[in-house]
């Protein structure tokens, strides 16, 4: 039941997402590419697609035969997307994390804490950076958005702190994740969903509406607009436990925000900078080569309390194999003995020396290389049974 759940909350984000981002992107273009419009008209464009012209015209309201604005109808709000995203994405924190335990939550080699104490502490965090990030803008930020941006940074850096110190390294990249698409998304339901019901009252009601409310929204409207990429890196990083397993994680997980952000700059300013492809090429280059660096660091090297175990000869097939059973085969297999983290993870079996074989290298990378399998250690897998199965990997032909 918890792997139907998370199947069909995964595919309800995932599409909710797409829809959400392309809106936005969409949106923040055609505020850039608008033509400068007259009078009540802030602007206008030309589109062609799906064989056809599209006219789009931005403006305030449905013109009147004498010439005054009314409240178009039907009006088509663009909101549940953003909120679809926000609670598919909470329900796959609650199945997969919270609940279900079906990607551990905490490493014992990182916090030595309960899974329960481990939810609490991420749920609070969530919650807490949402909280201090609103009450910085709704301040702050109403006197210096330059005092209010610096805020956010440091709220932002404190969450990334607790996640990192206390979850395991998958779980903490996800989080951080979930941190700013939680701030997104609170930007969407108490910042620009009140501008827009505001803008249709006053059209209603045949006033002006409030230009400091819009004004409000469309700054947070950028903010989502920066967050985005980064959002779509790190929920990506949980297949990549290169990226989240290294002693500079850290580090790791600041280049994929840095970059994200840097990217979305790069195009948002090709509207008023000539040269916005060099600026591309170079965040995409800088990004590329800090990664770069920081794999080609050795960052899996074992560290100096770990002592290495040195064979005279390697393991032989049989031994290895009883390690993987004991070890591995409790989740990876056909009719496994714990089902907690679904029915055979990621497709991967070792029942048959077959099997074994096959997979070798991906046992190496995982089990020793970035000793992220298994998951937090769930199996207490020792430092030796690690190193009699790198000696055997070696070993092989």
């Amino acid at each position: 039941m918890l792997e139907l759940l998370d199947l069909i909350a995964r595919w309800v984000h995932v599409v909710a997402g797409i829809m959400w981002v392309g809106n936005s992107l969409l949106f923040n273009w055609l505020d850039r590419s608008l033509r400068p419009g007259r009078d009540d008209v802030y602007g206008d464009i030309w589109l062609i697609h799906s064989g056809g012209f599209y006219f789009v015209e931005k403006n305030k309201g449905e013109r009147r035969a004498d010439g005054s604005r009314a409240l178009p109808r039907p009006l088509h709000w663009f909101k549940w997307q953003a909120y679809t995203t926000w609670l598919s994405g909470a329900a796959l924190l609650f199945i997969v994390y919270y609940v279900g335990g079906r990607a551990l939550i905490v490493d014992p080699a990182v916090a030595d804490i309960a899974p329960l104490i481990g939810s609490a502490i991420a749920f609070t965090t969530l919650i807490a950076t949402w909280l201090l990030y609103e009450g910085a803008w709704r301040t702050i930020g109403r006197r210096s958005a330059a005092l209010a941006s610096f805020a956010t940074i440091a709220v932002l850096g404190a969450g990334i702190w607790v996640f990192l110190n206390f979850l395991s390294g998958r779980a903490a990249f996800l989080h951080v994740g979930a941190m700013l698409g939680t701030l997104m998304a609170g930007n969407v339901a108490f910042t620009i969903m009140p501008s827009q019901r505001e803008l249709v009252t006053a059209l209603r009601d045949g006033r002006e509406p409030s230009q400091v409310i819009a004004d409000r929204a469309k700054q947070r409207s950028i903010h989502n607009n920066y967050f985005t990429f980064p959002v779509i890196a790190l929920m990506l990083s949980a297949h990549f436990p290169a990226l989240y397993a290294q002693r500079g994680s850290l580090l790791g997980l600041l280049i994929v925000i840095a970059a994200g952000a840097a990217v979305r700059h790069a195009l948002n300013s090709r509207f008023t900078y000539a040269r916005w492809r060099l600026s591309l090429a170079g965040a995409l280059i800088a990004s590329i080569a800090a990664l770069a660096i920081l794999f080609l660091a050795n960052p899996f090297a074992p560290s100096a309390q770990r002592q290495t175990v040195a064979f005279t000869a390697a393991p032989t097939d049989a031994e290895a194999h009883r390690i993987i059973d004991r070890r591995c085969a409790s989740c990876h297999s056909a009719a496994p003995a714990d089902i907690s983290l679904g029915a055979m993870p990621a497709g991967v079996a070792f029942d048959t020396p077959a099997q074994i074989n096959l997979l070798k290298d991906r046992i190496l990378e995982r089990a020793v290389t970035t000793r992220t399998m298994p998951p937090a250690n769930k199996t207490r897998m020792t430092d030796a049974e690690r190193d009699a199965l790198a000696a055997w990997i070696a070993s092989q032909p």
